[in-house]
C-alpha cells in the first residue's frame, strides 16, 4: 500500500479531504455542538432556521435545505445573482459580494424575525456581503453561526469598510481549518495549486450541525421535523404531514 507522500494526487486529495475532516471533527466538536443547540432552541420555540453562503459557499447551505434525512425547517436565505455559478457572467456573482447594503435590503424582505437562526457561510468572511448580513441579522434579534475559515483573519484583510470580518459578528464560529487559497494539492509543472476541498469539509460540517441539532431535540423529548425520500415506498405522505404541519416556518414550497 502507498503512503501518503508516495500516492498519486487523486489519492493526495483523500487524504487531505480526510486529514480535515478529522480535524473539524476533533478540534471543533465544541463549536459543532454549540451550533446545534442554537438549532435546536429555535426549533423548539417556533423559530425558523436560514442558511446563506455565496458562490461556492452557497453549496453548502443548499446542501441542508430540503434534503432527505435533513430538518424540513431549513431554509435557504437566497440573494439574488450569489447563489450559484448559474449566472452570466459567473464573475457577477463574485462581485455582488462586494456591494454595500445588499445584504440588509435581503433581510429586510424575508420571512426572518427575532429568535430565528441564521448560518452563514463564507470561506474567507472577508467580503461585505457575508459581513453586513451577520450584523444586520443579530440587529433583528437573530441568533448568528458562521462557518469559515480563520486562517483568512490573519492572511487577509477586511473588505467591508468596518474593517470587521464574519467571525466578528457572530454567536458561534466554526472553523473549517481551511488553508488560505483553499487548493490542497500542487504538482511540478504545474503553475498553481489546485483540489480545493472547502465544498467536502463545509457541507460535513453543516450536516454534523444538523445531526448535533436533532440529537439535543430528541434529548429534550421533542420529536425532530425530519424529511424523509422521496425514492422510498411512503416518502412522499411522510412528507406531506410535515409540510401541513410546520408549513408556517417552511419557506421553499412557495
Amino acid at each position: 500500500m502507498s503512503s501518503k507522500s508516495e500516492s498519486k494526487p487523486a489519492g493526495q486529495y483523500f487524504d487531505a479531504a480526510i486529514d480535515l475532516l478529522r480535524r473539524v471533527r476533533d478540534e471543533e466538536a465544541g463549536n459543532i455542538a454549540a451550533a446545534g443547540t442554537l438549532l435546536a432552541d429555535a426549533a423548539a420555540s417556533d423559530g425558523r432556521l436560514f442558511a446563506f453562503g455565496a458562490g461556492h459557499s452557497s453549496l453548502a447551505a443548499q446542501d441542508v435545505v430540503y434534503r432527505a434525512g435533513g430538518l424540513a425547517l431549513m431554509n435557504l436565505l437566497a440573494v439574488p445573482g450569489v447563489v450559484g455559478v448559474d449566472v452570466m457572467p459567473a464573475t457577477l456573482g463574485s462581485a455582488l459580494e462586494r456591494v454595500d447594503g445588499l445584504a440588509a435590503a435581503v433581510l429586510d424582505s424575508s420571512p426572518a424575525r427575532p429568535g430565528d437562526v441564521l448560518v452563514i457561510i463564507s470561506l474567507s468572511g472577508r467580503n461585505p456581503l457575508p459581513v453586513e448580513m451577520a450584523m444586520n441579522a443579530r440587529a433583528l434579534g437573530l441568533k448568528v453561526v458562521g462557518v469559515t475559515s480563520l486562517a483568512y483573519a490573519t492572511a487577509t484583510r477586511s473588505r467591508h469598510t468596518s474593517g470587521t470580518i464574519l467571525k466578528d459578528h457572530c454567536d458561534v464560529v466554526v472553523d473549517s481549518k481551511i488553508a488560505v487559497g483553499d487548493a490542497e494539492l500542487s504538482l511540478d509543472g504545474v503553475d498553481a495549486p489546485f483540489g480545493p476541498a472547502s465544498s467536502v469539509v463545509t457541507n460535513a460540517l453543516m450536516q454534523a450541525m444538523v445531526a448535533a441539532a436533532v440529537a439535543e431535540l430528541a434529548e429534550r423529548g421533542i420529536q425532530p421535523p425530519l424529511l424523509r425520500s422521496g425514492n422510498v415506498d411512503g416518502g412522499h405522505d411522510w412528507n406531506g404531514r410535515v409540510f401541513q404541519e410546520y408549513g408556517n416556518r417552511i419557506f421553499y414550497r412557495f
